[in-house]
């Protein structure tokens, strides 16, 4: 067991007798480990050099306290062994990057079917080390958030998530349970109208995005993404639905709340102010008589205004307005 901090089998039996008996003659240790006094012997002076035990007379040895002989070899090799850590990941990021580089096919990679999409979404938390993103679409395709056995192992190792679940999502039987149980395994989630893409990234480095899902009981297929500008793009995709995605959090009774606290409000000071006027029944023309535009200008702003939302009439807008608390 100390072979990692360089004893061989002699030395180690030499060294834990030594240990239990604090001094003793190498004839003592001989007779007593069965290996003889000349092995004995040698295998005391070699631990003698290495910092493990101490001539106190001629022919009898002490040992020296484990955490004193043993801590500093540790703490060397564990040293070295984050510094091997941390060059083999440079140096797999670089393999991959020229991989990738090379053969522009290695950027993405397809899954046929449900079975491999669960299985690589289960992976890529596995492996996760910093973050994983997620975006959860209505009727799960792979696997639902109660067989998602690897996130809250995950969360326990310290990996961050940040999830933006559909409205539609939470309304599922069970669902705002199980939301309501990742939050306080400390999941950081938000809730949105609606998302565009069914999508899990991992580390940054990593992302499955769902391609294809068409009704009825054909399989879906998906993509798994290495790093690449298509990754960029996603990730910032995720970020701009983060913001203006609901914060969720648990009440005191345990239910989920999808009312506590709001995601920082997306409009700028022009576009509240024409909001406001349009949520007071303000018509159009009279929006642009008061704000010194066309009345086209503020039909192209409101459906801004409207997008930004993510709903799809005025009437939605309003009721957004004022449960986002914007106004």
């Amino acid at each position: 067991m100390l072979e990692p901090v360089g004893l061989n089998a002699v030395e180690e039996l030499t060294y834990r007798l030594l240990v239990s008996a604090a001094e003793a003659e190498v004839s003592e240790l001989g007779e007593h480990s069965g290996l003889g006094a000349e092995k004995v012997g040698r295998a005391l002076r070699s631990m003698a050099g290495k910092g493990l035990a101490r001539e106190v007379s001629p022919g009898r040895f002490a040992a020296v306290a484990p955490d004193i002989a043993l801590g500093a070899s540790l703490l060397r090799r564990q040293q070295a062994l984050d510094w091997a850590r941390r060059s083999l990941d440079e140096l797999s990021e670089e393999y991959r990057a020229n991989a990738h580089r090379r053969d522009a096919a290695q950027l993405v990679e397809v899954l046929p079917d449900r079975a491999a999409i669960r299985e690589h979404l289960l992976r890529m938390q596995d492996n996760a080390r910093e973050e994983v993103l997620g975006f959860c679409l209505a009727g799960p395709v792979a696997m639902t958030a109660a067989q998602n056995d690897a996130e809250p192992s995950a969360l326990t190792r310290g990996v961050v998530y940040r999830v933006i679940y559909e409205r539609a999502l939470l309304e599922e039987p069970g669902m705002q349970a199980d939301v309501a149980q990742a939050i306080k395994h400390g999941e950081r989630a938000r809730a949105i109208p609606r998302l565009p893409v069914r999508l899990t990234i991992a580390d940054r480095r990593l992302g499955l995005l769902t391609l294809v899902q068409s009704p009825g009981i054909s399989e879906p297929t998906a993509a798994l993404i290495r790093g690449g500008t298509l990754l960029d793009a996603l990730l910032a995709l995720f970020e701009s639905q983060w913001d203006r995605a609901t914060p969720l959090s648990v009440m005191d009774g345990g239910a989920l709340s999808l009312d506590a606290g709001t995601a920082p409000c997306p409009l700028d000071s022009d576009d509240l102010y024409l909001l406001s006027l349009l949520v007071a029944g303000v018509p159009d023309k009279s929006i642009a008589t008061q704000l010194g535009i066309s009345q086209r200008t503020v039909q192209r702003r409101v459906s801004g205004i409207i997008e930004t939302a993510g709903v799809q009439t005025r009437m939605q807008l309003a009721w957004h307005a004022a449960r986002e608390r914007w106004l």
